[in-house]
């Protein structure tokens, strides 16, 4: 109710524009700017919030003074915050959970180690994390990433499959160049479909099945960024269906830093991160446009 009239304030249209929650990763920031003079902390948040991103995924800072001083950046930005960590065991996870939450981050984002961990003990592991996410009340989403205990489709697929309250950040970049995904394939799609189910969190890469990370400014990256686009659509749908008015799903523009990037023979990267940064935050938003758009009228019919 508003304070003093007794009258209830109307509610914010759901699902809308709020509930997105477009981020840029911390890491795709790095090597901005020149050798001779790189982009500070500072310079990288000015153009963050420029740009119009709501918010960042960072690992935790080191040292009491730089949390203190991140906390600060996060208030004076008014940023929201998604933590990147790379446990191997429940234990890690909730020193990480804990110190997230001092922070105020919204989330945990984890790269779960490693690739060699599978079958029943990676099971295990998982239903480790996601009980021990619920226990300390904050979110953890496991990244389908290549080199991590997700280190393909197939058997990503899988746990799924056998874990009932597994979480996803879906980057499905490592996927199509692990798999060598350049072109439609029935038998992926079909897996690709589980993944997007439990979608919790998007990251923004676009692969051609050859390299990690394209320039999407291309004519050929173009063609590929529209089968990403289908794929992101899809996953925000699925999160649809179960978000509450006061969710927000956390999309984050994660273009990274060569080896990730490609260079010329001179050692220059072939396309400008920043921009194409943007150009996947208004993509995000467009395609939240639409899907919250055809939710609407699906819910009145």
């Amino acid at each position: 109710m508003e304070a003093g009239t007794g009258q209830q304030q109307p509610q914010a249209p759901f699902p809308s524009l709020n509930n997105l929650d477009v981020q840029q990763s911390w890491w795709a920031m790095d090597r901005l700017g020149s050798s001779r003079a790189p982009w500070s902390a500072e310079h990288k948040l000015e153009w963050m919030a420029e740009a119009g991103f709501t918010g960042v995924l960072a690992r935790i800072p080191e040292g009491a003074e730089a949390a203190k001083a991140w906390r600060a950046h996060l208030a004076q930005y008014r940023f929201s915050y998604g933590v990147q960590a790379f446990p191997a065991t429940r234990a890690e996870l909730a020193d990480t959970l804990r110190r997230a939450g001092e922070l105020g981050a919204a989330y945990v984002n984890a790269q779960v180690a490693d690739a060699f961990v599978v079958g029943e003990e990676a099971v295990h592991l998982l239903q480790e994390l996601c009980e021990e996410s619920k226990a300390q009340g904050l979110p953890c989403y496991v990244e389908t990433h290549r080199g991590r205990i997700t280190q393909d489709l197939i058997r990503t697929a899988a746990y799924v499959e056998q874990v009932r309250d597994l979480r996803l950040t879906i980057d499905l970049s490592h996927y199509v160049v692990a798999g060598e995904l350049g072109t439609s394939s029935q038998a992926a799609e079909r897996l690709i479909e589980r993944l997007l189910a439990r979608t919790s969190s998007i990251h923004a890469r676009v692969s051609n099945g050859q390299q990690i990370q394209i320039d999407i400014s291309t004519a050929a990256g173009a063609a590929h960024l529209e089968r990403f686009a289908c794929w992101w659509r899809r996953g925000m749908q699925h999160w649809l269906t179960t978000a509450r008015p006061g969710d927000r799903l956390p999309f984050v523009a994660e273009l990274g830093p060569a080896d990730y990037a490609i260079e010329s023979c001179y050692g220059l990267e072939i396309s400008d991160r920043k921009q194409q940064a943007i150009r996947l935050k208004q993509l995000a938003e467009r395609l939240w446009r639409e899907v919250c758009e055809q939710h609407r009228i699906s819910m009145k019919e």
